[in-house]
Protein backbone atom coordinates (compact mmCIF):
# COMPACT_ATOMS: atom_id res chain seq x y z
CA UNK A 1 0.00 0.00 0.00
CA UNK A 2 1.63 3.19 -1.22
CA UNK A 3 -0.14 5.51 1.23
CA UNK A 4 -0.20 3.33 4.33
CA UNK A 5 -0.43 5.45 7.50
CA UNK A 6 -0.76 8.67 5.50
CA UNK A 7 -3.54 11.16 6.32
CA UNK A 8 -5.02 13.20 3.47
CA UNK A 9 -7.46 16.09 3.23
CA UNK A 10 -9.37 16.25 -0.06
CA UNK A 11 -11.48 19.36 -0.63
CA UNK A 12 -14.54 18.86 -2.79
CA UNK A 13 -14.16 15.17 -1.99
CA UNK A 14 -17.80 14.18 -2.02
CA UNK A 15 -18.18 13.73 -5.77
CA UNK A 16 -16.48 13.70 -9.14
CA UNK A 17 -12.71 13.96 -9.29
CA UNK A 18 -12.39 14.59 -5.56
CA UNK A 19 -14.37 11.48 -4.74
CA UNK A 20 -12.25 9.40 -7.10
CA UNK A 21 -9.05 10.65 -5.47
CA UNK A 22 -10.39 10.10 -1.95
CA UNK A 23 -11.33 6.50 -2.77
CA UNK A 24 -8.00 5.81 -4.47
CA UNK A 25 -6.19 7.11 -1.40
CA UNK A 26 -8.30 4.87 0.83
CA UNK A 27 -7.53 1.82 -1.30
CA UNK A 28 -3.84 2.63 -0.90
CA UNK A 29 -4.16 2.67 2.89
CA UNK A 30 -4.64 6.37 3.64
CA UNK A 31 -7.01 7.93 6.12
CA UNK A 32 -9.02 10.63 4.36
CA UNK A 33 -10.85 13.77 5.44
CA UNK A 34 -13.56 14.28 2.83
CA UNK A 35 -14.37 17.99 2.71
CA UNK A 36 -17.71 19.01 1.20
CA UNK A 37 -19.65 22.24 0.88
CA UNK A 38 -23.24 21.18 0.25
CA UNK A 39 -24.16 17.50 0.01
CA UNK A 40 -23.66 15.71 3.31
CA UNK A 41 -25.32 12.60 1.85
CA UNK A 42 -22.81 12.37 -1.01
CA UNK A 43 -19.92 12.96 1.36
CA UNK A 44 -21.09 10.24 3.74
CA UNK A 45 -21.51 7.88 0.79
CA UNK A 46 -17.90 8.55 -0.19
CA UNK A 47 -16.80 7.93 3.40
CA UNK A 48 -18.71 4.65 3.53
CA UNK A 49 -17.15 3.44 0.29
CA UNK A 50 -13.68 4.47 1.47
CA UNK A 51 -14.16 2.39 4.59
CA UNK A 52 -15.36 -0.57 2.54
CA UNK A 53 -12.15 -0.23 0.54
CA UNK A 54 -10.18 -0.71 3.72
CA UNK A 55 -9.35 2.89 4.51
CA UNK A 56 -10.42 5.25 7.25
CA UNK A 57 -12.45 8.33 6.42
CA UNK A 58 -14.56 11.13 7.86
CA UNK A 59 -16.72 13.81 6.21
CA UNK A 60 -16.40 17.47 7.22
CA UNK A 61 -18.49 20.36 5.93
CA UNK A 62 -16.62 23.52 4.96
CA UNK A 63 -16.67 26.23 2.31
CA UNK A 64 -13.01 26.67 1.30
CA UNK A 65 -13.76 30.22 0.16
CA UNK A 66 -14.50 31.02 3.82
CA UNK A 67 -11.04 31.20 5.39
CA UNK A 68 -12.51 30.97 8.89
CA UNK A 69 -13.66 27.41 8.12
CA UNK A 70 -10.21 26.07 7.20
CA UNK A 71 -9.29 25.31 10.78
CA UNK A 72 -12.17 22.86 11.17
CA UNK A 73 -10.73 20.74 8.35
CA UNK A 74 -7.28 20.64 9.91
CA UNK A 75 -8.77 19.97 13.35
CA UNK A 76 -10.74 17.02 11.95
CA UNK A 77 -7.59 15.43 10.53
CA UNK A 78 -5.79 15.80 13.83
CA UNK A 79 -8.73 14.73 15.99
CA UNK A 80 -9.64 11.63 14.00
CA UNK A 81 -6.28 10.56 12.61
CA UNK A 82 -3.61 12.41 14.58
CA UNK A 83 -1.79 14.15 11.72
CA UNK A 84 -1.99 15.56 8.19
CA UNK A 85 0.39 14.50 5.41
CA UNK A 86 -1.38 15.34 2.14
CA UNK A 87 -3.61 18.18 0.99
CA UNK A 88 -5.53 17.94 -2.29
CA UNK A 89 -6.98 21.30 -3.34
CA UNK A 90 -9.71 19.89 -5.54
CA UNK A 91 -12.69 22.14 -4.76
CA UNK A 92 -13.36 24.34 -7.75
CA UNK A 93 -16.12 26.13 -9.61
CA UNK A 94 -16.69 27.60 -13.05
CA UNK A 95 -19.36 29.91 -14.42
CA UNK A 96 -20.00 30.17 -18.16
CA UNK A 97 -20.00 33.91 -18.79
CA UNK A 98 -18.78 35.75 -21.92
CA UNK A 99 -16.05 38.31 -21.25
CA UNK A 100 -18.18 41.25 -22.43
CA UNK A 101 -20.86 40.29 -19.89
CA UNK A 102 -18.56 39.27 -17.02
CA UNK A 103 -19.48 40.56 -13.56
CA UNK A 104 -17.20 41.43 -10.62
CA UNK A 105 -19.17 39.11 -8.35
CA UNK A 106 -18.45 36.20 -10.70
CA UNK A 107 -14.72 36.99 -10.47
CA UNK A 108 -14.89 37.12 -6.67
CA UNK A 109 -16.87 33.89 -6.45
CA UNK A 110 -14.61 31.86 -8.75
CA UNK A 111 -11.35 33.24 -7.38
CA UNK A 112 -12.59 32.80 -3.82
CA UNK A 113 -12.81 29.04 -4.30
CA UNK A 114 -10.31 28.26 -7.05
CA UNK A 115 -7.45 30.43 -5.83
CA UNK A 116 -7.88 32.33 -2.56
CA UNK A 117 -9.33 29.35 -0.70
CA UNK A 118 -6.69 26.97 -2.07
CA UNK A 119 -3.86 29.43 -1.35
CA UNK A 120 -4.70 30.11 2.27
CA UNK A 121 -5.65 26.54 3.09
CA UNK A 122 -2.28 25.51 1.63
CA UNK A 123 -0.58 28.14 3.78
CA UNK A 124 -2.17 26.84 6.97
CA UNK A 125 -1.44 23.21 6.11
CA UNK A 126 2.12 23.98 4.99
CA UNK A 127 2.85 25.63 8.34
CA UNK A 128 2.15 22.27 9.96
CA UNK A 129 3.95 20.22 7.31
CA UNK A 130 7.06 22.40 7.40
CA UNK A 131 7.48 21.76 11.11
CA UNK A 132 7.60 18.04 10.35
CA UNK A 133 9.76 18.66 7.26
CA UNK A 134 7.49 16.55 5.05
CA UNK A 135 4.21 16.82 3.19
CA UNK A 136 2.46 16.84 -0.17
CA UNK A 137 0.18 19.53 -1.59
CA UNK A 138 -1.62 18.66 -4.83
CA UNK A 139 -3.60 21.30 -6.72
CA UNK A 140 -6.26 20.14 -9.18
CA UNK A 141 -6.11 22.55 -12.10
CA UNK A 142 -7.37 22.03 -15.68
CA UNK A 143 -6.09 21.94 -19.25
CA UNK A 144 -7.68 25.37 -19.42
CA UNK A 145 -4.76 26.70 -17.40
CA UNK A 146 -2.94 26.84 -20.78
CA UNK A 147 -5.74 26.18 -23.27
CA UNK A 148 -8.44 28.87 -22.98
CA UNK A 149 -12.07 27.86 -23.17
CA UNK A 150 -14.51 30.30 -24.82
CA UNK A 151 -16.90 32.19 -22.55
CA UNK A 152 -15.06 31.06 -19.43
CA UNK A 153 -12.31 33.66 -19.17
CA UNK A 154 -12.52 34.07 -15.39
CA UNK A 155 -12.30 30.31 -14.86
CA UNK A 156 -9.38 30.06 -17.30
CA UNK A 157 -7.52 32.87 -15.55
CA UNK A 158 -8.09 31.32 -12.13
CA UNK A 159 -6.59 28.02 -13.29
CA UNK A 160 -3.63 29.73 -14.94
CA UNK A 161 -3.04 31.51 -11.65
CA UNK A 162 -3.24 28.17 -9.83
CA UNK A 163 -0.30 26.99 -11.95
CA UNK A 164 1.84 29.92 -10.82
CA UNK A 165 0.66 29.34 -7.26
CA UNK A 166 1.87 25.74 -7.53
CA UNK A 167 5.31 26.80 -8.76
CA UNK A 168 5.63 29.65 -6.25
CA UNK A 169 4.71 27.51 -3.27
CA UNK A 170 6.94 24.69 -4.49
CA UNK A 171 9.90 27.07 -4.66
CA UNK A 172 9.37 28.47 -1.18
CA UNK A 173 8.62 25.14 0.49
CA UNK A 174 11.19 22.88 -1.19
CA UNK A 175 13.82 23.32 1.51
CA UNK A 176 11.27 22.36 4.18
CA UNK A 177 10.54 18.99 2.57
CA UNK A 178 7.05 19.93 1.37
CA UNK A 179 6.33 19.07 -2.28
CA UNK A 180 3.76 21.07 -4.23
CA UNK A 181 2.49 19.82 -7.58
CA UNK A 182 -0.57 20.11 -9.79
CA UNK A 183 -2.71 17.82 -11.92
CA UNK A 184 -4.45 19.36 -14.93
CA UNK A 185 -7.31 17.17 -16.18
CA UNK A 186 -8.70 17.26 -19.68
CA UNK A 187 -12.18 15.98 -20.53
CA UNK A 188 -13.19 13.65 -17.69
CA UNK A 189 -16.45 11.82 -17.08
CA UNK A 190 -17.94 13.07 -13.81
CA UNK A 191 -21.43 13.79 -12.49
CA UNK A 192 -20.98 17.39 -13.59
CA UNK A 193 -19.72 16.69 -17.12
CA UNK A 194 -21.69 13.61 -18.15
CA UNK A 195 -24.69 15.75 -19.09
CA UNK A 196 -22.58 17.25 -21.87
CA UNK A 197 -20.32 14.32 -22.66
CA UNK A 198 -23.20 11.90 -23.22
CA UNK A 199 -24.60 14.14 -25.95
CA UNK A 200 -23.48 12.46 -29.17
CA UNK A 201 -22.69 15.64 -31.08
CA UNK A 202 -20.75 17.22 -28.20
CA UNK A 203 -18.99 13.95 -27.43
CA UNK A 204 -17.83 13.68 -31.04
CA UNK A 205 -16.61 17.29 -31.02
CA UNK A 206 -14.58 16.74 -27.84
CA UNK A 207 -13.05 13.51 -29.11
CA UNK A 208 -11.66 15.36 -32.12
CA UNK A 209 -9.51 17.35 -29.68
CA UNK A 210 -8.09 14.30 -27.86
CA UNK A 211 -5.29 12.38 -29.61
CA UNK A 212 -5.84 9.38 -27.33
CA UNK A 213 -9.35 9.04 -28.78
CA UNK A 214 -11.31 8.68 -25.55
CA UNK A 215 -12.76 10.66 -22.67
CA UNK A 216 -10.89 10.25 -19.39
CA UNK A 217 -12.21 8.78 -16.16
CA UNK A 218 -11.69 9.74 -12.54
CA UNK A 219 -9.55 6.60 -12.23
CA UNK A 220 -7.15 8.06 -14.80
CA UNK A 221 -6.67 11.05 -12.51
CA UNK A 222 -6.60 9.08 -9.29
CA UNK A 223 -3.43 7.23 -10.27
CA UNK A 224 -1.60 10.52 -10.81
CA UNK A 225 -2.81 11.78 -7.43
CA UNK A 226 -1.62 8.63 -5.67
CA UNK A 227 1.81 9.06 -7.26
CA UNK A 228 2.10 12.68 -6.12
CA UNK A 229 0.89 11.80 -2.61
CA UNK A 230 3.27 8.87 -2.20
CA UNK A 231 6.99 8.64 -1.30
CA UNK A 232 7.62 7.82 -4.98
CA UNK A 233 7.36 11.56 -5.72
CA UNK A 234 9.56 12.88 -2.91
CA UNK A 235 11.90 14.49 -5.47
CA UNK A 236 9.10 15.94 -7.61
CA UNK A 237 7.95 19.48 -6.87
CA UNK A 238 6.69 22.41 -8.92
CA UNK A 239 5.48 20.03 -11.63
CA UNK A 240 2.19 19.89 -13.52
CA UNK A 241 0.85 16.55 -14.79
CA UNK A 242 -1.53 16.91 -17.71
CA UNK A 243 -3.95 14.00 -17.54
CA UNK A 244 -5.74 14.76 -20.77
CA UNK A 245 -5.06 12.13 -23.41
CA UNK A 246 -2.87 14.65 -25.22
CA UNK A 247 -5.48 17.41 -25.48
CA UNK A 248 -2.98 20.22 -24.87
CA UNK A 249 -0.92 18.93 -27.81
CA UNK A 250 -3.65 19.90 -30.26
Amino acid sequence: MRLKDRVALVTGGSRGIGRGIALAFAREGAAVVVSYRQSEAQAEETVAEARRAGGRAVAVQADVANLDQHERLIAAAREHFGRLDVLVNNAGIGVREPFLEAKPETWDHIFGVNLKGAYFLSQRVAQIMARGRAGKIINISSVHDVKPMPNNSIYNISKAALLMMTKSLALELAASGVCVNAISPGAIYTDATKVFLTDDAYHSKVLQKIPAGRIGTVEDLAGAAVLLASPDSDYITGTVLYVDGGMVLQ
